[in-house]
């Protein structure tokens, strides 16, 4: 695991980071025009990315599994959080009823590294209808499975495994096997298999939003993620026109992909 991982502090500022410089312009031209727009991130961690939509004023919801880590965004976003702008909720978002939990819908729900992690991503993207207003918009981004590190490994602890790229790939027994060897503990092992079996591909992600009634409104697939500018001191730079049409093989030069969305009733 690498250290910014252990340090709040630095992720939360990463976040909020790549919120305002590349979320925010990514999407902000779909937006409605009223102000101020309501914001739900489903898994906002610390909620860095939240930060740089409260600063414009919106008012804004963080959904989050982990009730320690809902504490700290607490923490990190206290006058947001005292002045009623912004809610947290420790909970699975599908025991979410939104039209008893909310009192008015969504205009942009935002999901960044989640959706690689969630069980039934056809029954999910389903759901999230439920989230978002006629004319709202769903923001994805996501790293493609077959990337260099999109089975997370980057999170072992042992220091060769993290950094070694694609292994991920291989069956997982061979997966297992290479892991253990390692001297990752068991949960670790289950977690980043758990991770393998929720995997998600551009090709995976495009069928899913075709077949469930919903359009990609813009899409962006990065060579180098975003916030790689401030884990590993990465210039972004997305990927070529060219190589962006190549199915299958544009998974494997996909650090990151961004989707926005919306019903195919939103006009």
């Amino acid at each position: 695991m690498y250290d910014f991982h252990k340090d709040k502090d630095r992720y939360f500022n990463m976040q909020y980071q790549t919120s305002k410089e590349y979320i925010l312009p990514f999407v902000k031209d779909f937006l409605p025009k009223r102000k101020p727009l309501r914001i739900l991130e489903i898994g906002c961690a610390e909620a860095g990315v939240l930060k740089a939509f409260t600063e414009l004023g919106h008012h804004c919801v963080g959904i989050e599994l982990s009730p320690h880590r809902v504490k700290l965004a607490r923490e990190f976003l206290s006058e947001e959080f005292e002045r009623g702008q912004i809610r947290f909720i420790a909970e699975d978002i599908f025991n979410i009823e939104p039209d008893k939990e909310f009192e008015e819908l969504f205009d942009l729900v935002i999901l960044k590294d989640v959706i690689e992690h969630i069980h039934g991503h056809e029954r999910f993207i389903v759901e999230l209808k439920k989230f978002i207003k006629p004319d709202g918009h769903v923001f994805f981004a996501f790293p493609p499975w077959y990337m260099p590190f999109g089975g997370h490994q980057q999170l072992a602890d042992n220091k060769f495994l993290n950094k070694l790229p694609y292994y991920h790939i291989l069956p997982n027994s061979l997966y297992r096997l290479i892991l253990k060897a390692g001297g990752e503990k068991d949960e670790k092992v289950e977690g980043l298999l758990d991770i393998k079996s929720t995997h998600l591909t551009i090709e995976g992600f495009h069928k899913i939003v075709r077949t469930n009634g919903w359009k990609i409104n813009r899409k962006k697939y990065w060579l180098f993620n975003p916030i790689y500018q401030w884990k590993f001191g990465l210039q972004p730079k997305g990927l070529i026109t060219p190589f962006q049409h190549i199915p299958f093989l544009r998974n494997f030069w996909t650090t990151a992909a961004y989707f926005l969305i919306s019903t195919d009733k939103n006009p």
